[in-house]
C-alpha cells in the first residue's frame, strides 16, 4: 500500500510533458485571488450594504459558481492546491506556512511539487505574480524559482501594515529576488503593478505571447486598514454600520477599484476577448472584521460552510455565456487543470483538481469524485500542531472543527446552515465518511510538510 501511495504522490508531483490538445491561439490567463473575502462581501450577492461594481461586473459578464469552496478555511493550503491542483496536504502544505516563524509553520512546499506556470511555459506562456505569495519566503520555494518569469510582491503570510508593508519588522516585498520598498497602499501598489506588467505584455514584441498573471491581493486581510477617503465614503453612505463592518466594507470597495483597474486595462490594451479571468478568495471571511459569509456557519479558520465557501465567477467572452449559472460543486484545486485545458495543455496525471472548462462551456458534465476533502493543520495551544479536517459525499459533511472535540455530521441538503448534529444517528453513514477521511489522511501522511531535513532527503528518495 506505501508503495501505491508513493507511486500516486509522484504523479500527482512529476512533470509531464506539455501536449496541445486544442486548436487556436491560446488564452491569456488572469487568476485574481482575494485574501479572506467573504462568501456574501460583494453586492451582486445581494449584499445591500456593500458597493462592488467591477466585482459584480465578473459575475454579470461571465459564470458565477454557486457552490465554490476554498481548499482549505485558511491561506497557504488553498493557494498550494491553486498552483498543483493538488491537495494541499498532498504537497506539503496543511497549514499556514511561516517560514518567519520556524516554531509556528505548519507546510513547505514540496520539492517534487510542479507548479501551473511550469506546465504552461512548454506551451509559450509567460508567467507573473503580483501580490501575495505566501508558499515561502526563501531559496528553493521563491516565486522564480518555482516556475514564474516574473514577481512583484509579497512573500510572506501577512502584512502587520498596508502602508509600510513589514512584518514583524521585516520587508518581504521583492522584485523577483531584489528587495523593494515601495511606497502607498498595498492595494494601490498591486493593482499598479498589474497594469504594468499587462502593458508589458501588450507591446508589439510580445503581444504574440499569451501571458499567465495571478494577481493575489492581500486584501482584505487583517490588519483591516482602508485608504481614509474610502472610510469616509462608507461612513457617509451607511453611518448606522459597525465600525469593524465599516473598514471592512471600505477595504473591500478599495480592492473592487484597483480590480475595476485592471479590467479596464485589459479593454485599453485590447487584451480582454482573448483573456480568461478567474477570480475567488483563498477562504472564507473573519466574522471578528464583520465579514459576511453569507447564510452558512462560521467563517475562516472553520471547517464550517461559512469557512469554506468563496465567491468564484469565470470570464471570457466568446466562451463564457454572460451572466450563466452552476451549481456544480467545485474546489480552488479545479483552476488548475481548467487553465491547462483552456492553454491546450495536458495536466498531469494523479492530480485532484478536475477541469471545469465543459462547465464553462455550458456542456453537460459529470464529476468523477466521490469526495471532497480539506484540511487545516495549526499550532499554539488551541490546535497543539493537529489538524482540522472535513470531508464532502454527496449531501453529506463529516467534520472535525476542533482536533480537540467530538466529529459532527451534517446533511447538507436538508441543513445547509449546519444546525443539526446527526453524528449520533446516523452512524453508519458517519463510518462510511470517517472510512474515505482516514484513507485521504493516509494518503497524505505520505508527504513531508516540514522545512526537509536529512532524513526528510532519504524518505523522499525512496523508490
Amino acid at each position: 500500500m506505501k508503495r501505491t501511495l508513493l507511486i500516486a504522490w509522484l504523479a500527482c508531483t512529476t512533470l509531464l510533458t506539455a501536449a496541445r490538445t486544442v486548436v487556436g491561439a491560446p488564452p491569456n490567463i488572469l487568476i485574481i485571488l482575494t485574501d479572506d473575502q467573504g462568501r456574501g462581501d460583494y453586492s451582486a450577492f445581494g449584499t445591500a450594504d456593500i458597493r462592488t461594481p467591477n466585482i459584480d461586473r465578473l459575475f454579470r459578464e461571465g459564470m458565477t459558481f454557486d457552490n465554490f469552496y476554498a481548499n482549505s478555511c485558511v491561506c497557504s493550503p488553498s493557494r498550494a492546491a491553486l498552483m498543483t491542483g493538488c491537495y494541499p496536504d498532498r504537497v506539503g502544505v496543511p497549514g499556514v506556512i511561516r517560514e518567519e516563524e520556524p516554531d509556528d509553520s505548519w507546510g513547505y512546499l514540496s520539492r517534487r511539487a510542479v507548479l501551473l506556470p511550469n506546465l504552461l511555459k512548454p506551451a509559450g506562456y509567460h508567467s507573473a505574480i503580483v501580490g501575495k505569495w505566501h508558499l515561502g519566503i526563501a531559496s528553493p520555494n521563491t516565486p522564480t524559482e518555482r516556475g514564474f518569469d516574473q514577481f512583484d510582491g509579497f512573500l510572506g503570510d501577512m502584512m502587520d501594515d498596508y502602508w509600510t508593508h513589514l512584518r514583524h519588522g521585516q520587508n518581504f516585498m521583492r522584485h523577483n529576488l531584489e528587495a523593494v520598498q515601495p511606497a502607498g497602499h498595498a492595494t494601490d501598489v498591486f493593482t499598479q503593478w498589474a497594469i504594468s506588467y499587462l502593458e508589458s505584455r501588450a507591446t508589439p514584441e510580445h503581444r504574440q505571447q499569451p501571458f499567465f498573471l495571478y494577481l493575489a491581493y492581500n486584501a482584505p486581510h487583517d490588519p483591516v486598514q482602508p485608504k481614509p477617503d474610502w472610510l469616509e465614503k462608507v461612513k457617509q453612505r451607511e453611518p448606522k454600520m459597525p465600525a469593524n463592518r465599516q473598514k471592512l466594507v471600505a477595504l473591500i470597495e478599495h480592492l473592487d477599484d484597483g480590480i475595476g483597474k485592471v479590467l479596464n486595462t485589459l479593454d485599453r490594451l485590447g487584451l480582454a476577448d482573448n483573456t480568461l479571468v478567474i477570480f475567488t478568495s483563498d477562504n472564507g471571511g473573519v466574522l471578528a472584521n464583520g465579514a459576511n459569509n453569507g447564510p452558512w456557519r462560521g467563517g475562516k479558520t472553520h471547517m464550517y460552510e461559512g469557512g469554506l465557501r468563496v465567491p468564484c465567477a469565470a470570464r471570457w467572452p466568446g466562451q463564457i455565456k454572460p451572466g450563466s449559472i452552476t451549481d456544480r460543486i467545485a474546489l480552488t484545486m479545479d483552476w488548475f487543470p481548467t487553465a491547462l485545458q483552456a492553454a491546450g495543455v495536458s495536466a498531469p496525471a494523479g492530480i485532484d483538481g478536475v477541469s471545469l472548462l465543459p462547465t464553462l462551456h455550458g456542456q453537460p458534465d459529470v464529476d468523477p469524485r466521490q469526495h471532497f476533502y480539506f484540511v487545516r493543520r495549526e499550532g499554539g495551544v488551541a490546535f497543539a500542531g493537529k489538524t482540522q479536517d472535513a470531508i464532502r459525499k454527496g449531501d453529506w459533511k463529516l467534520l472535525q472543527d476542533d482536533p480537540f472535540a467530538p466529529r459532527e455530521l451534517y446533511n447538507l441538503k436538508d441543513d445547509p446552515k449546519e444546525t443539526t448534529n446527526l453524528a449520533g444517528e446516523k452512524k453508519g453513514i458517519l463510518r462510511d465518511l470517517d472510512a474515505d477521511l482516514r484513507r485521504q489522511i493516509q494518503e497524505a501522511g505520505s508527504v513531508p510538510w516540514q522545512k526537509p531535513t536529512e532524513s526528510v532527503g532519504l524518505h523522499e528518495n525512496m523508490e
